[in-house]
């Protein structure tokens, strides 16, 4: 536990936006605010919802929606906690910067590397996902050629500049909303029988309870469905990490806070709810050719699976995007706090960390091989015990949101500019709802979720044991280093901190 730090203004640190533009001054302001918006809407829409609904209402009938608006109230509570605390302090470390200061640096180095071990490896599944389409689409190129030609692209957009990420996200991500919205207007109207040209015989509300009823599998299966879709919400987070690079971190931090009901509440349930009512919960084509094609196929839209295809290829691209991104601003911040090699914290004169994306990219590139080599062993392993650190990121903001709240409060009030509702009482509860999953995770054994629990757990009590051994062999230089050496070792993280 480290002694409570001080609150300095977003930019004058490390890893605070505005550099001056020599090699290793830091990042830079090079998001535009059009950028930081649809980042925030389109970091919550990943391509686990088109590709991975189609088991949860498998398994939970139309009650997949309580599934769904469980796990987003879980989010919505969770990025307002995160926001209180970006908002009174924007960085490119997000969490783990806020967790560095507000439970001890162990806290900070461990979450800050297991989300990005996290998103290197979500780097090879996607790059594998969005393969598999374009090798469809032009078998000429073989599938291992074609992530390679995405991983690369990507990396290049990444190390041009910020804005060349902010921008490839902004299509992206819009190419994303559009469709769902489209999808929901177009369903909605089939849904209540008034949709020009459409005469769909399944669709209705109806559907909700007329095959074997609202949930078909009993209460528990609502649960069960939580399993399946709480992985599909990561991403919501990375706006505050992109606030750091930002015009004004502040206004966009509070922004992308304030705004989480509704793009939940109409991208995921808006969409899975036009998908159950468009056709019965067990109908043999959600399953055959997924949730969404099943739904547009329904309608009678041409080459709906195409479509889709085409929309899931943006929202990986999207993702592959955003992950290489996010990891590489990881690495620059654990770089910058003296948790990771200081060349991770270096930048080129356009404000990118580029030794953090190009290592960032290089694990990714093993991941991808591993994927092809050795899918059901090494590869298996490491989606796996990757799979629960989401749970893990979201447990550690509420711990440092209940502590950080009494720092900005005892330090710089007017910083709170977000505050969590209810506090401390909801930020409680919402940790001990995340301790239940966690829990109940650990008894399925049907969807591998023991499996992904237990391993996840082996790679962050690893990543535990180096931080405490880093922090004791720091200490233990600190005092043999006397005590001016001391006191200016142990000035120097805080200050790195901030």
């Amino acid at each position: 536990m480290t002694s409570q730090p001080t609150l300095t203004k977003a930019g004058n640190g490390p890893e605070g936006p505005g550099g001056s533009g020599d090699p290793g001054s830091g990042l830079q302001a090079g998001l535009k605010n059009r950028h930081l918006s649809m980042i925030a809407i389109g970091g919550v829409i990943g391509a686990g919802l088109f590709v991975g609904s189609s088991s949860g209402i498998a398994t939970a009938g139309p009650g997949i929606l309580l599934s769904y608006a469980l796990v987003g109230t879980l989010v919505v509570l969770v990025m307002r906690m995160l926001g209180e605390m970006s908002a009174a302090n924007p960085t490119s470390g997000s969490f783990s910067a806020h967790a560095d200061r507000a439970l001890g640096r162990w806290a900070g180095f461990s979450i800050g590397w297991l989300y990005w071990f996290f998103w290197v490896v979500v780097l090879a599944v996607e790059a594998t996902a969005g393969a598999k389409i374009l090798e469809g689409w032009i078998p000429a190129v073989p599938q291992w050629g074609w992530a390679l030609i995405v991983m690369v692209v990507l990396t290049a957009t990444n190390l041009v500049s910020v804005g060349s990420y902010g921008e490839f996200e902004f299509w992206f991500a819009g190419i994303k909303v559009v469709a769902i919205g489209a999808f929901i207007v177009i369903g909605g109207l089939a849904v209540f029988g008034v949709l020009p040209g459409v005469d769909s015989d399944k669709a209705g509300l109806g559907n909700l309870t007329d095959h074997g009823g609202f949930l078909p599998h009993g209460p528990g299966a609502i649960l069960t469905g939580v399993l399946l879709v709480v992985f599909s919400f990561m991403g919501s987070e990375i706006a505050t990490l992109a606030a750091g690079e930002s015009e004004d971190p502040q206004r966009a931090v509070t922004k992308s806070t304030n705004s989480i009901i509704w793009r939940i509440g109409v991208f995921y349930l808006g969409s899975i709810f036009i998908v159950v009512t468009l056709l019965p919960w067990d109908d043999k084509s959600i399953a055959d050719q997924g949730s969404y094609v099943a739904a547009l196929d329904s309608l009678g839209i041409a080459h709906a699976g195409q479509i889709m295809n085409f929309i899931v290829l943006t929202s990986v691209l999207s993702c592959l995007n955003s992950g290489l991104y996010t990891a590489s601003r990881m690495a620059f911040s654990l770089g910058a706090r003296g948790d990771a090699p200081k060349a991770f914290a270096r930048t080129t004169s356009r404000g990118v960390p580029l030794a953090a994306i190009v290592s960032s990219v290089v694990f990714g590139f093993v991941a991808v091989f591993f994927n092809y080599k050795f899918p059901d062993s090494v590869f298996l392993f490491l989606v796996n015990s990757s799979g629960a650190v989401a749970l893990f990121v979201w447990l550690v903001i509420c711990f440092s949101q209940l502590r950080m709240r009494k720092i900005i409060q005892a330090e710089a009030p007017e910083k709170l500019v977000v505050k969590m509702w209810l506090y401390p009482y909801l930020t409680w509860a919402t940790a001990a709802l995340i301790v239940f999953v966690l829990g109940y995770m650990l008894t399925d054994t049907e969807h591998d979720g023991r499996e992904t629990v237990l391993l996840s757990l082996l790679v962050a009590g690893i990543v535990l044991a180096i931080a405490f051994a880093k922090e004791k062999l720091t200490k233990g230089e600190a005092v043999a280093g006397g005590p001016e050496q001391t006191g200016a070792a142990a000035a120097a993280p805080v200050e790195a901190r901030d």
